[in-house]
């Protein structure tokens, strides 16, 4: 009998069929329009609402009577809207890492400054502080606590003689002194282009304050901390802004109030009535 012949095995076709992409097409419903066929979209975009800006400081003004009550004193005082110990926690917050902690001598400056202001007070017997110390005594304290040994003494002339008293005092407590006056130079007011009208006294060429050249000088001398005494407004700041060392001020000229510009303040309610109203 002949041979049944085993079943063919069907060949494989050379041309396999397409794989199915992994990635759909995706068709538009019939039912639906593409969004190809609306063109740009109609929709807004989202706009993130303005900031609200940081009010400005007005502590001058604040209506919270009591100042033992204010928020800058005590975590659950009072504050009105716009007060900047609310506002300005985050800053406050970077200013003491980076400013006050970060910075070493900026860090030394703060601790020793608040060690003054504190050793300026006794407590008194039935409880309470009391002022201890003048302002003099608390300088020659900081610059004792920050190891100063070279001082500078910016001074007007018209404060001349108080400018002796001070450069006596600190150089019985060991400072070297190097103090300026305020016409130091003997430069003519005219040379700002001011006329004899500008002069306190007409008759000839008067010297110009020189707050500037007062500041050269003691930077000149590389002294390590500034006193200011009795710089007419404006001269003084052109002296802060110039000189190096860090600077305090020992007093204010007042050439009316005997140099206490505060008098007029506390005479604000009687004497001084009149500066409630826009000065002419």
């Amino acid at each position: 009998m002949p041979k049944t012949p085993p079943e063919a095995t069907p060949k494989k076709s050379s041309k396999e069929p397409p794989k199915a992409s992994s990635k759909a097409t995706l068709k538009a419903s019939p039912k639906e329009p593409s969004t190809q066929a609306l063109g740009p979209s109609s929709e807004k975009p989202l706009q993130t609402p303005p900031r609200t800006p940081v009010p400005e400081p007005r502590c001058g003004a604040c209506p919270v009577k009591d100042p033992s009550k204010r928020r800058c004193r005590r975590e659950d005082g009072a504050a009105p809207s716009d007060c900047p110990t609310i506002f300005e926690q985050e800053l406050a917050r970077e200013l003491l890492e980076k400013r006050y902690k970060s910075a070493a001598e900026t860090k030394i400056f703060a601790v020793n400054a608040a060690k003054t202001e504190r050793e300026g007070y006794k407590l008194c017997p039935g409880g309470g502080l009391a002022p201890d110390v003048p302002r003099i005594v608390e300088i020659v304290h900081f610059a004792r606590k920050m190891g100063y040994r070279k001082l500078g003494l910016i001074f007007c002339f018209g404060l001349r003689s108080e400018a002796a008293v001070v450069n006596r005092i600190l150089e019985v407590n060991s400072f070297e002194v190097v103090s300026v006056c305020c016409k130091v130079g003997n430069v003519p007011k005219g040379g700002l282009g001011l006329t004899p009208d500008d002069q306190l006294d007409p008759s000839g060429p008067e010297p110009m304050c020189n707050p500037i050249l007062q500041a050269e000088l003691v930077n000149k001398a590389k002294v390590d901390f500034n006193i200011m005494m009795g710089l007419c407004v404006g001269h003084d700041s052109l002296a802060i802004s110039s000189v190096k060392a860090p600077l305090t001020v020992l007093a204010v000229k007042d050439r009316l109030m005997g140099n206490n510009p505060l008098a007029p303040i506390y005479v604000i309610d009687s004497y001084m009535g009149y500066l409630k109203r826009p000065l002419p």
